[in-house]
């Protein structure tokens, strides 16, 4: 009995580890399942393989994947020895809680031959997906010479680059230039005809208050009994042309000051007005405070007596006035000549003003357009600037070559090898730049000589330049590595980083970054190093360029 429990119990046991044992594996495989379904699918076509010279074939990749993941096609001339000649827009379609992306490339080749489109590289995510190479067929056209006839091959024709687009800024710059100078010469410096109020103010003392009675002769004051306002125009110009002429404070004098005063220079003889001039205006300004001040009462003709008064006693002041002497003359001229300078230096201090904000809202714009440094460095210039924005050049240098875009020829250079590692290897070296420089790229060709099939360890060649670099003075190096891949397949090391690099003064360095690319095949190792300094944008740039255009022609086995 107790026999017959123990095998139950076991038996018991045993399935239940087998039902683990199958529930375990039905999750282990829909797990399986789940990533193989979820994970990107990457497929490339073309729709024929065979084509005439010339004809374009349509080169499709269709990605799927899941709406979450960033999809990166290939770019440029990643498609060598065919040429990419238009890169259409990406097709999206949405099924379910998935895409289905297709990216179609325009393709051709103006060479008969078999070709093999290489695999091309597209991430998804963080993932990396390659597609299978794919043979095209170029044909010849054949020609019937019988019924078409040959004809001599067309000579070159130069074509010229097309213009860039600077003239427009630089004309529409003219055109606010020109309008704002039209606006000063209108408003300031033009001659303008004068006014009658200026050319009234123009006018000598005695001319002007002869001219205010005569004015005040023709008004309508009396016609409409304003006495109050003629009496105060009347008042106003003896007091002006007293105060011109005779005493400066007679504009705001009372009446019996301004009567004590003109009393007080005859008596010092500085002018000799009669008692009845002083008398008769001091009668007409009295009257004149009633008028104004106590709503006294005067008829028209009397009004019209006081200013005929008023008229002649201007006269018998400037009777009694001295003429003005050399000196007084020289001074009034003097004063004059100050008073053009002026005006003419408050016309010039403006003009500096408004040239100074035309000057910086031109600047604004740009630096809204383009970006303050940028506008900053294109003005006060800036070397990773200019070669930036230089005509680049692309060449192979080396044998087997390396094909690289720089901004500058790279030149020949002589490398310092000892005689250990001359006797190993043969370097070919081209560069621009130097450490001690903001800019420096060196691309190196070496040919080790190397015994059986031993394969050379890139991180070790990428050691030898470090150290090479420390010899140099470079400290502090920080060393990071990746796989690269130049845009036609070759793969490689990329080492990269940030040092402190040697500026040409003792002890003194400074912040730098570096790249360095390394290649193998056979005993052939090529290299491309870049140094620039630290926080270039221009430079990271350039750097970005140069590394996109790196391509190698492999040496045959």
């Amino acid at each position: 009995m107790k026999n017959y429990k123990f095998n139950i119990k076991e038996s018991r046991t045993k399935n239940l580890h087998s039902n683990r044992f199958g529930f375990r594996l039905f999750l282990s495989l829909f797990l399986v399942l789940t990533s193989w379904f979820s994970s990107a699918q990457v497929s490339a076509s073309i729709d024929s393989t065979s084509i005439k010279i010339g004809e374009q074939i349509t080169y499709k990749i269709q990605v799927k994947t899941d709406t979450t993941s960033l999809v990166v096609f290939p770019e440029g001339q990643t498609f060598t020895p065919l040429e990419m000649i238009e890169s259409y827009k990406t097709d999206t379609l949405k099924q379910n809680d998935a895409y289905n992306l297709v990216k179609r490339y325009g393709l051709t080749q103006f060479d008969s031959g078999a070709y093999t489109i290489p695999r091309q590289k597209i991430i998804v995510g963080n993932k990396t997906f390659f597609t299978d190479s794919l043979k095209v067929e170029v044909r010849n056209i054949l020609v019937d010479s019988t019924k078409q006839g040959l004809y001599d091959i067309k000579p070159i024709i130069e074509v010229k680059k097309p213009a860039s687009q600077w003239w427009k800024n630089v004309l529409y710059v003219l055109l606010a230039l020109a309008i704002v100078s039209g606006l000063l010469y209108w408003f300031l410096w033009r001659k303008k005809p004068l006014t009658e109020e200026e050319k009234i103010a123009l006018l000598p003392p005695y001319d002007r208050a002869k001219l205010a009675l005569k004015q005040l002769e023709e008004s309508t004051y009396l016609k409409q009994s304003e006495y109050k306002e003629y009496y105060s125009e009347l008042t106003l110009i003896i007091r002006k042309y007293l105060d011109e002429k005779v005493y400066d404070h007679s504009m705001e004098s009372t009446t019996d000051e301004l009567i004590n005063r003109l009393r007080l220079l005859k008596e010092g003889n500085q002018i000799d007005l009669s008692k009845d001039t002083i008398k008769n205006i001091e009668g007409i300004l009295k009257r004149a405070d009633l008028v104004k001040f106590a709503k006294y009462s005067v008829d028209t003709d009397l009004a019209e007596i006081d200013r005929q008064t008023i008229d002649l006693e201007i006269d018998h002041v400037k009777e009694v006035l001295p003429e003005p002497t050399e000196e007084e003359k020289l001074l009034d001229e003097q004063y004059k000549e100050e008073l053009e300078r002026k005006k003419k230096r408050k016309k010039v201090i403006i003009t500096v003003v408004v040239g100074i904000c035309f000057l910086f809202t031109i600047l604004a714009g740009f630096s809204i357009k383009y970006g303050f440094n940028y506008v900053k460095d294109t003005i006060l210039g800036h070397s990773s600037l200019e070669l930036l924005e230089s005509d680049w050049v692309t060449s192979d240098y080396g044998v087997p070559p390396i094909t690289i875009s720089t901004p500058k020829v790279l030149k020949r250079m002589s490398p310092e090898l000892s005689k250990e590692v001359a006797k190993q290897a043969q370097v070919t070296m081209f560069g621009y730049g130097s450490l001690i420089g903001e800019f420096n790229i060196v691309v190196a060709t070496s040919k080790v000589n190397t015994q059986g099939d031993n394969k050379l360890d890139l991180k070790k060649v990428v050691e030898g330049n470090l150290k090479t670099l420390e010899s140099k003075g470079v400290q502090n190096i920080v060393v990071k590595n990746e796989p690269f891949e130049t845009p036609n397949g070759a793969e490689g090391l990329k080492t990269y980083g940030q040092a402190d690099f040697p500026t040409g003064k003792p002890d003194t360095l400074h912040k730098g970054n570096y790249v360095i690319l390394a290649f193998n095949s056979n005993n052939v190792i090529q290299e491309v190093m870049i140094t620039w300094k630290d926080q270039d944008v221009y430079a990271e740039k350039m750097v970005d360029r140069i590394l996109n255009s790196v391509e190698l022609i492999k040496p045959k086995e």
